[in-house]
């Protein structure tokens, strides 16, 4: 009997103060499933709560049983211009370890603002 070979996948993390967005895609870059802090639970105020961000790597975890996805790379993004990740990013990574899943690396692929444009109020600065 042959044995299926197992997949390996990307999980991207968006982590912000406000919310927690997890997605699962294929080495190719094809989405096969996206999981939000809304979709988990209906208070506002709980979506980038560590507690709700576990029930998120949950359903990603399933997402990827289907495919047979048991090796994954994480890439983990904060909010461009945010003094760190929120407070979900640790807690999706230690869930998804602790459902079986095999973290070959992680990786910080945070956006840095670098310049960006001009002010403005010209030469003198904005005067009152």
């Amino acid at each position: 009997m042959a044995n299926k070979e197992e997949m390996i996948g990307i999980v991207s993390i968006y982590t912000s103060f406000n919310n927690t967005i997890a997605q699962i895609t294929d080495l190719a870059g094809n989405t096969i499933g996206r999981v939000s802090g809304g979709q988990v639970t209906k208070h506002n105020r709980l979506k980038a709560n560590p507690t709700i961000a576990m029930f998120i790597a949950k359903r990603i975890v399933e997402l990827a049983k289907e495919y047979n996805i048991k090796n994954i790379y994480v890439r983990i993004r904060a909010q461009t211009g945010s003094p760190g990740t929120g407070p979900g990013a640790h807690a999706v990574v230690k869930t998804l370890t602790k459902e079986g899943m095999k973290i070959l690396s992680i990786s910080d692929v945070t956006k840095i603002p670098r310049g960006g444009s001009k002010k403005k109020g010209g030469r003198r600065g904005r005067r009152v």
